[in-house]
């Protein structure tokens, strides 16, 4: 089974870098640290992954939570974004060194008719058991839009817009603090990425959340990648890494959710502003 997750990770992971590649560096990067600062050779923890879809029957977050349930995760909480219509839930299995999963979709009947309209469009033709396929979480796109349909789609959810672009895959991975040696703090962690050039999602302060809700998380913002619409080519955000600092919560064990009013905001690490 762990031949099974470690397979799909590296997928995921491998997909994730063509599109992605500020992530490789700060990877190298924060790797290449911690390994001189400790004189050992050093590898990098992933926390957690996201996963981002639409809530249609053939491709909703539990068709996409199917593939990893099937390797023995487990449901462990929910959440709801009432400003971005967005409902996620995130599973975690019970070897705590595999990464948790955080899957998001939207709630497509909530939005503007217009928006409505381009989702069906662009999935009204995917197969009604596309989901089931082996390799479907990391996909991509399964469809064409244009770019005015793009625009329309930021206009009224980036999360929408996102999804539009980039399909099925990955939208972070998530280093965690908790398993590297030298760095103690996001906050000195973030300093070294700024220092280095990459620029971090500010969107509710540099760090979210903190040891009063379990949780800190802070990311880069996405790269500009240029995808190639119906229409021709735009360049528009694809995805980002995420920083990830968890806390002993009274039992002494690490607390392992997610904080809803955090997570709103790292969403907005692929904004197009």
């Amino acid at each position: 089974m762990h031949n099974k997750i470690d397979s799909l990770f590296s997928h995921l992971w491998q997909d994730y870098l063509t599109i992605t590649p500020s992530a490789k560096k700060v990877h190298d990067l924060l790797e290449g640290y911690e390994s001189e600062h400790l004189g050992k050779s050093a590898k990098l923890g992933n926390d957690h992954i996201a996963l981002r879809s639409f809530n249609i029957e053939k491709i909703n977050l539990d068709k996409l939570a199917a593939h990893f349930l099937a390797l023995g995760y487990t449901e462990q909480g929910q959440y709801d974004f009432i400003e971005k219509k967005l409902r996620a839930k995130h599973f975690e299995h019970a070897d705590e060194t595999q990464p948790k999963v955080f899957i998001s979709e939207l709630i497509v009947e909530e939005m503007p008719p217009i928006v409505q309209q381009i989702i069906q469009k662009m999935t009204d033709d995917m197969d009604d058991n596309v989901a089931q396929q082996d390799n479907f979480l990391y996909s991509g796109t399964h469809w064409q839009i244009s770019t005015q349909e793009y625009e329309t789609l930021v206009a009224h959810s980036e999360y929408a817009a996102w999804m539009s672009a980039w399909g099925f895959r990955a939208n972070h991975f998530t280093v965690s603090l908790n398993h590297m040696g030298h760095f103690k703090s996001l906050a000195q962690m973030n300093t070294l990425l700024k220092e280095s050039g990459f620029v971090l999602n500010n969107s509710g302060g540099e760090i979210k959340g903190g040891p009063e809700v379990l949780l800190a998380q802070s990311s880069t913002m996405a790269d500009q990648i240029e995808v190639e619409f119906s229409n021709g080519k735009k360049l528009v955000p694809s995805c980002f890494y995420e920083f990830s600092q968890r806390y002993k919560m009274p039992t002494g064990k690490l607390y392992q959710g997610f904080v809803a009013a955090s997570a709103d905001k790292i969403f907005e690490s692929t904004n197009t502003q």
